[in-house]
């Protein structure tokens, strides 16, 4: 696994590509690539960083893990290619964005259009064997993302973290929420959302809101 992630980022978590377990990662993650089919694919796996550059962050949205069925995983939370069908996390996403801001629902699920705005789109855990979801959880990306996660924390104000779901509200430990918006809700997914406490929460709306409070140019959603 050739370690290739945009300057910026690279000036904030460099120290971590260095330490023991980020070795021992780097080599389990080759092993599982060369065993058999891995998502995303090996030159996508820090998209999320090379899209959109440490200043440039705005919003953050982690996720757990990739997608982990063929042609999905882009190495960006919840997107997926154009041209492959939505999962329903991400149509759940959209509908919501659309009862929101009253804008219509996109066309394709790929959302780099969010990355180069300065959206985050963070998974906990950067890859996966294919068809086994969380296969990847322990081999040890969690400590990079909180790290990752930390350096905005510490160096960046002014921000919104949209934590959705248990996994990902776990990390506001991780979040200073006295200089950034922290926005919190149950997961996307059908069976989280279904029940309560997915829709109706103007999430992007608050989120625009508080980026223009800062000074910075709302996200076209």
């Amino acid at each position: 696994m050739n370690v290739k992630i945009e300057e910026s980022w690279k000036q904030h978590l460099g120290a971590e590509f260095d330490k023991p377990y980020f070795t021992a990662l780097t080599q389990q993650v080759r092993q599982e690539y060369q065993g058999g089919p891995c998502y995303p694919p090996g030159n996508l796996i820090f998209n999320a960083f090379n899209l959109c550059p440490f200043d440039q962050v705005k919003v953050v949205i982690i996720g757990q893990d990739p997608y982990h069925e063929p042609g999905q995983a882009m190495g960006l939370s919840f997107s997926v290619p154009e041209g492959v069908a939505m999962p329903p996390s991400l149509l759940n996403i959209f509908k919501e964005i659309r009862d929101d801001l009253g804008t219509d629902m996109p066309a394709n699920g790929d959302l780099t259009r969010w990355a180069k705005q300065g959206v985050l789109l963070l998974n906990a855990t950067l890859t996966v064997r294919a068809h086994m979801a969380n296969s990847h959880q322990r081999l040890g990306w969690s400590l990079f993302t909180d790290a990752a996660i930390q350096a905005l924390s510490a160096h960046r104000e002014g921000l919104v973290y949209m934590l959705w779901g248990g996994y990902a509200r776990s990390k506001r430990a991780l979040i200073n929420g006295q200089k950034n918006l922290i926005l919190e809700s149950v997961h996307p997914s059908p069976l989280s959302a279904n029940r309560g406490g997915w829709f109706g929460q103007h999430q992007f709306s608050r989120c625009n809101a508080y980026l223009k409070e800062q000074g910075q140019a709302p996200i076209a959603w």
